[in-house]
C-alpha cells in the first residue's frame, strides 16, 4: 500500500511540475504561451494543454505554426521502454477498453481534423524501445512522428508497414486518415528526475517573478497548489487570470531581472522548447534531418552566416546576454568564435547536463582541486602538417578519432589527446568557471602541439556545449580549425563527418 501511494504521488508531482514549467511563462510578457490548462480537454490528453500565439509560436516538423499542444504525462518509478504495440493496448494507460491511440484519434478529430496546428504528446520517463520500429520513425530531437519514415515502404511487408497495418486495423482507418493522425503525434522522453525538474523550476521562477522555495526544504507548495485549484474548478488560465490567482495565493515574488536570453537550436528538446522562454530564437532545425545536416555545404553557406548575423545583432543590443544552445557541437564552437574572448560581452550559457544550469566564466571561485587536462601525443603519419585533437570530457573519443584519422585523413601527422585527470564522465566539468579554464588549457595545449607547423587543426570534441563555446572563443589562438560531428545514432556508420572549417 505504501509503495502504491508513493507511486501515485510521484506521478502527480511529475504532472504538476510539467504544468508549472509551462504556466510560469504566462508571467513572461515575451513568451508565446497565451493559455495553459490542467486536467481538462480530450480524454487521455487532458493532463496539460498549452496554447500559443500563432504569430510567435514554434513550427512543427513540417514548418506550420504550432497553435496548441495537448499532453499526457505518464510517470513510472522503475525504468522501462515501450513500442508501437503498447499504443494500441488499453492496459498501457491502465484503461479497460480504449487505447491511447484510439483516444488520440478522437482528440485529433475534435481539435485537428486536418492534422495541422495541434500536437498530441505522450510525455513519459519511459524510453521508446530502440529495437521497436516506432523508434526509427520518431525524430530524435523533436519527438514528432516523421511521416516519410512511417510511409517509407509501399507495402505492409516491412517494419514500417507492420506499424501502419497494426494501427490502421486497430483504428479502422484508411491510409489518408492514419496519415492525418500520425502528423499530430509526438513522444517526449522526460529524462530529468523529479528533483532536477524542481531545480529547473527554481531558475524559471526567479526569472518570471514567482516565489522561490529553497531547495533544502522538503515541502514544495507548487506540487499541491495546482490540485487545489483543480478541486475548486479552476482549470484554465490566461495571462491575467494566472497572475491574479498567483497573487491571491501569495506566491508572486520579485523578478530577478535576468539578462535577455537568445536561443539557437538545431534540434528540439523533448518538452522544453526554446521559443517558450527565450526572447529571440535562431531556428536551424529545418536544415537537418534529425541529427544529420541535409546538405554538407550548408554549414558554411547558410548556417554560419545566419548564426553570425543573429549573435552579432544580439551583442550590439546587449552588454550582458544569456545563450541557450540546443545545437550541434559545431554550432557551439562557431558561436564562441563569433562572440570571441575580445567581444567585450558578459555571456552566460544554459548548460544541459544532469540538470539545466547557468554557466559563466565567473559563476564560481576557481578551485585548485578541479581536474586538469592530461595530454597525450600519438604519431600517425610522419611529416604531415595537420594535427587532430581528440578532446574527450564526457567520454573518451581517442579510439574513434584514431580510427577515423587512420582511414580518412592522410594529412594528419599527430593526434593530440586531451582528457580530464580524474577520467571522462558527465560530471567531469564542475561549473562555468571550470569549463572556461579547461578551454583555456585546451587552447594552450593545441598551440604548443602545432607550434612546429601551420597545418589545419581537426577538432573532435565530446563535452558540454558551454565548454565548446569557450573553446570557440579562442579560435584565433588555435588557428585554422575544422570541427567534426559524430554519428551517435548509428544510422551512418557511427563515425565522424567534417562540418565547419573556420575561418571561412
Amino acid at each position: 500500500m505504501t509503495q502504491a501511494v508513493s507511486v501515485r504521488r510521484d506521478g502527480d508531482t511529475f504532472q504538476a511540475r510539467i504544468f508549472w514549467w509551462h504556466a510560469a511563462r504566462l508571467l513572461d510578457p515575451e513568451s508565446p504561451i497565451t493559455k495553459v490548462a490542467f486536467e481538462t480537454g480530450p480524454k487521455s490528453f487532458d493532463d496539460i494543454w498549452v496554447e500559443y500565439d500563432p504569430a510567435r509560436s514554434s513550427r512543427d516538423q513540417y514548418g506550420d505554426a504550432l497553435k496548441r499542444e495537448h499532453m499526457q504525462c505518464k510517470w513510472h518509478v522503475t525504468p522501462d521502454s515501450y513500442g508501437y504495440s503498447q499504443l494500441i493496448d488499453p492496459e498501457f494507460i491502465n484503461a479497460n477498453a480504449r487505447s491511447l491511440l484510439q483516444r488520440a484519434r478522437q482528440a485529433q478529430l475534435a481539435y485537428a481534423p486536418s492534422g495541422v496546428g495541434v500536437r498530441f504528446k505522450l510525455v513519459t520517463n519511459w524510453r521508446l524501445n530502440r529495437s521497436d520500429p516506432l523508434r526509427e520513425m520518431v525524430g530524435n530531437r523533436s519527438g514528432t512522428l516523421r511521416l516519410e519514415r512511417l510511409y517509407g515502404s509501399s507495402t505492409d511487408n516491412s517494419r514500417a508497414g507492420a506499424v501502419r497495418k497494426a494501427w490502421r486495423e486497430h483504428l479502422q482507418l484508411d491510409e489518408d486518415e492514419l496519415r492525418a493522425l500520425a502528423r499530430t503525434l509526438a513522444f517526449g522522453e522526460a529524462t530529468d528526475t523529479l528533483d532536477a525538474l524542481r531545480e529547473n523550476l527554481d531558475l524559471l521562477f526567479g526569472y518570471v517573478g514567482l516565489r522561490r522555495i529553497p531547495l533544502n526544504q522538503s515541502a514544495f507548495i507548487y506540487d499541491d497548489l495546482v490540485f487545489q485549484w483543480m478541486a475548486q474548478g479552476r482549470l484554465e488560465f490566461d495571462r491575467a487570470s494566472f497572475r491574479a490567482i498567483c497573487a491571491g495565493e501569495g506566491v508572486l515574488g520579485p523578478s530577478q531581472g535576468s539578462p535577455r536570453v537568445y536561443g539557437v537550436k538545431s534540434f528540439e528538446h523533448a518538452f522544453d522548447r526554446l521559443e517558450d522562454r527565450c526572447h529571440e530564437v535562431l531556428d536551424l532545425v529545418p536544415a537537418f534531418d534529425e541529427r544529420y545536416i541535409r546538405s554538407d555545404g550548408d554549414w558554411e553557406t547558410s548556417l554560419y552566416p545566419a548564426l553570425r548575423l543573429f549573435l552579432t545583432s544580439a551583442a550590439r543590443e546587449q552588454p550582458r546576454l544569456r545563450l541557450a544552445l540546443d545545437a550541434h557541437t559545431t554550432l557551439a564552437f562557431a558561436a564562441g568564435s563569433i562572440l570571441d574572448i575580445k567581444s567585450g560581452r558578459h555571456i552566460e550559457l544554459e548548460q544541459r547536463s544532469t540538470e539545466r544550469r547557468i554557466w559563466s566564466p565567473d559563476d564560481t571561485a576557481s578551485d585548485a582541486n578541479w581536474p586538469k587536462l592530461v595530454s597525450t601525443v600519438t604519431e600517425l603519419h610522419s611529416g604531415q602538417p595537420d594535427i587532430a585533437v581528440a578532446l574527450g570530457l564526457t567520454h573518451d573519443v581517442s579510439k574513434e578519432v584514431h580510427r577515423y584519422c587512420q582511414a580518412t585523413l592522410p594529412t594528419v601527422g599527430r593526434i593530440l589527446g586531451l582528457t580530464p585527470s580524474n577520467g571522462c564522465g558527465a560530471k567531469s566539468v564542475a561549473s562555468g568557471r571550470h569549463a572556461f579554464e579547461l578551454a583555456d588549457a585546451a587552447a594552450g595545449a593545441i598551440r604548443l602541439a602545432r607550434s612546429s607547423g601551420g597545418g589545419l587543426v581537426h577538432l573532435f570534441v565530446a563535452g558540454p556545449n558551454a565548454f565548446t563555446f569557450f573553446l570557440g572563443q579562442r579560435r584565433i589562438a588555435i588557428g585554422k580549425a575544422r570541427i567534426y560531428e559524430f554519428d551517435f545514432d548509428g544510422e551512418r556508420g557511427r563515425s565522424y563527418a567534417p562540418a565547419l572549417t573556420l575561418p571561412l
